[in-house]
């Protein structure tokens, strides 16, 4: 299948790479806001790739089959309608938008556009994510009662000097909706929908940026768990991120593609890939590309095959709800709900 890539920016060599190894996917044509850059940054990694002066043009290409949309989020709502009026299929790095009503607006103009789309939830493919799905859905670990979300991450000032890096105009805020929307979208999905959220926000004086660089939260989820959730940027030098799930039965502790299940018999059972980074410290860019392969290919398929991909855009409105719910409730200093999606 032949693909667009709109966006040069920093994930987007991920997406290169992911390309260059996928053998059913291929780099068609780039697209980005330089097009000078673009025809640079695009004949690094594939030369046979065609520069396309304009979002017109990349349109007009009868021969793509999708497009890949790694822009910043306060980039999307132009380019979502050129591609759902062109019937293109669209791939989309998180999150879709800055706000919930922004990203409710691009999910619908999707659906009523009759176009597929799906977001890039890339630690739902590793393979101890999918072996605790597995062990949930089995009924390994009993009924869910709580759980542990932590996100002790690590960005220099320098990272935050970048034009709009930690702005609510351009990343629609800080490190919750750009780097812990991942772990959260993973418990979502473990777990099921979160219902209600007492959460605090704050900017800790490691760092000079707009939004927040630190985010603790109390989650209930619909079906009755607890949990906790830690989120920062000002953790030095970065750790790995984690969930811990308690069930009646056993206690599961997912850390760094590492899975250990604890059975309250005195069984344990360790499962997953060796730990590996995923961006957590310094270089933010510090992890395989091989999981934005099986994300891309996942949803090749799932234009062939005519079935959901492994992330919809529904799943990237639920944990934006739950993002939403969490400013909402810093504000307000109180419990508030989840706009159910």
């Amino acid at each position: 299948m032949k693909v667009a890539l709109i966006g040069h920016g920093m994930v987007s060599g991920t997406h290169l790479a992911a390309l260059y190894d996928s053998n059913m996917v291929n780099l068609h044509g780039i697209l980005g806001s330089d097009v000078a850059r673009a025809r640079t940054f695009g004949g690094n990694h594939c030369a046979d790739a065609k520069v396309y002066p304009g979002l017109a043009e990349l349109c007009a290409d009868t021969s793509l089959d999708f497009a890949i949309v790694t822009t910043p989020p306060n980039a999307r709502k132009d380019i979502v309608d050129a591609l759902v009026d062109a019937g293109l299929p669209i791939l989309m790095e998180k999150p879709v938008e800055r706000t919930l009503k922004a990203a409710t607006e691009i999910a619908v103009r999707c659906k009523t556009g009759g176009v597929v789309a799906g977001i890039v939830f890339q630690h739902r493919v590793r393979e101890s994510s999918q072996a605790l799905k597995t062990a949930i859905a089995r009924g390994d670990l009993g009924e869910l009662v709580a759980a542990e979300i932590r996100v002790p991450w690590w960005r220099d000032q320098g990272y935050y000097d970048q034009a709009g890096r930690g702005t609510y105009a351009r990343d629609g805020g800080g490190v919750v909706i750009s780097q812990a929307i991942h772990t959260l979208d993973l418990a979502i999905w473990l777990m099921g929908p979160v219902a209600t959220v007492q959460a605090m926000m704050a900017t800790t004086a490691l760092h000079e940026l707009e939004a927040e660089n630190w985010a603790g939260g109390l989650l209930r989820f619909a079906n009755g768990a607890v949990a906790t959730l830690t989120a920062t940027t000002s953790f030095y030098p970065g750790g790995q991120e984690s969930i811990r799930v308690q069930g009646t039965r056993a206690h599961a502790h997912l850390e760094g593609g590492v899975l250990t299940v604890s059975y309250l018999d005195g069984r344990v059972e360790h499962l997953g890939e060796t730990a590996s980074g995923t961006g957590g410290g310094a270089d933010p860019m510090a992890f395989t590309h091989a999981w934005h392969q099986a994300i891309i290919e996942d949803f090749a398929n799932s234009i062939e095959a005519r079935r959901a991909p492994l992330c919809t855009m529904r799943d990237g409105l639920r944990v934006h709800a739950v993002i939403d719910a969490m400013e909402r409730s810093s504000k307000l200093g109180q419990t508030v709900g989840v706009v159910e999606i």
